[in-house]
């Protein structure tokens, strides 16, 4: 029996003008996304997408890789029929019979996109309802606690039916509101921050501090393994390694140690910004949450903010508590790889008092202790760019 799979696209539909500019861009991504595990064919038509698999190719692993493709709200898995209620009922019964022996009560939804269809939609679900009922007589009819909801849509071309609706990421489709920076440490929040922005339809990037041989091998790859699984869901990633250990070091020696925190942080900073700038980014990503740690603070962020001139900072989770950060984090696949017990660049000299509520003048006077132009080439000149 063919099956297909339609995509519903949320949020899409209100792009009014531009509306065939974002599901151009859409397909476009889960073509590219599924042409690694099959042959496909994907169309969009009246704000739904079609994935239909080609001769022979399976299409249960198309299913994992729709649900991870941002600007998909649900994916419908459907047998194709007939424009005819004899057939959709026949189908329906055959196609949907290991669900409805094993269920207890059922309704039928119906969606008629093609108006030219004799039959209208409450009819058509009081039909194959009823259909279904008689041929599996256990079952009760139950508009509002039912275990199955039957779907049937009626489209152009064919007739559907279906029971299983799973669902997307949601968001918008990735690229269309431009490219993004991630500070992607190994912590938790990191990832998220990057998963929460390319669900808005930015197409990331992201750059990574080392501070070697203060932190491990392991430490980097680490980092890599997450982005890997922040590239399941936002696409092609490619990571900028930075060496931070002289800055480090720099700053343990010249500058306050109340200040290390600070100082570091603006220079990650500036050094993220001028790596956005190389890659076409327009903004940097942070996973700051506001009063998290001694850095996160109104008074420190705004001290962090005032190096970047020339790109915003968007901090997605600032609101976030921590329980909320880390169901995120299950749910993207990330959290059993942040909590492995390997130390970022972060831990390397971490002041025991650090600043809470710093004067940006306070701050400005630790780093004229350093030669910043410098230590910012030197940085750049040795970054390691890891494409995953």
């Amino acid at each position: 029996m063919k099956q297909i799979l339609l995509l519903k696209c949320g949020e899409l539909i209100l792009k009014g003008l531009n509306r065939g500019k974002f599901e151009e861009k859409l397909c476009s991504t889960l073509r590219r996304r599924l042409k690694n595990i099959g042959e496909y064919d994907v169309r969009c038509s009246q704000s739904t997408v079609y994935v239909e698999p080609k001769g022979d190719t399976p299409i249960e692993p198309a299913i994992d890789v729709c649900q991870k493709v941002f600007g998909v709200v649900s994916v419908c898995l459907m047998a194709v029929c007939e424009k005819d209620m004899d057939d959709i009922c026949r189908v329906g019964k055959e196609y949907l019979k290991d669900v409805l022996e094993s269920a207890r009560s059922f309704r039928v939804t119906a969606k008629r996109a093609d108006k030219r269809f004799p039959v209208k939609s409450p009819e058509i679900g009081v039909m194959v309802g009823g259909y279904l009922q008689d041929c599996y007589s256990h079952l009760r009819p139950d508009m509002e606690n039912y275990d199955v909801n039957v779907e049937v849509n009626i489209r152009e071309d064919h007739a559907y039916i279906g029971a299983v609706r799973l669902p997307g990421a949601g968001g918008m489709p990735t690229g269309t509101n431009g490219r993004g920076m991630l500070l992607l440490s190994g912590g938790i929040d990191s990832p998220v921050a990057g998963w929460c922005m390319a669900k808005r339809g930015i197409d990331l990037s992201a750059v990574h501090f080392f501070s070697y041989p203060y932190t491990s091998e392991e430490a980097k790859q680490k980092v890599l393994d997450l982005a890997a699984i922040l590239g399941k869901w936002s696409g092609k990633l490619t990571v900028s390694v930075v060496p931070f250990t002289h800055i480090q070091e720099e700053i343990r020696d010249k500058c306050h140690e109340d200040y290390f925190t600070l100082v570091m942080r603006r220079m990650m900073m500036r050094i993220a910004q001028e790596t956005a700038k190389i890659q076409n980014c327009g903004c940097l990503i942070t996973g700051e949450s506001l009063g998290q740690v001694a850095s996160q603070t109104m008074e420190a962020l705004a001290c962090t903010n005032a190096v970047c001139t020339e790109v915003p900072v968007f901090r997605p989770l600032i609101g976030m508590d921590k329980e909320e950060i880390i169901t995120i984090s299950r749910r993207i696949g990330a959290f059993e790889t942040s909590i492995l017990p390997y130390e970022d660049c972060c831990t390397v000299f971490t002041p025991k008092h650090p600043q809470t509520k710093p004067k940006l003048e306070n701050v400005i006077r630790q780093e004229q202790k350093l030669d910043v132009d410098a230590l910012v080439k030197e940085a750049l000149d040795g970054v390691e760019r890891i494409t995953l």
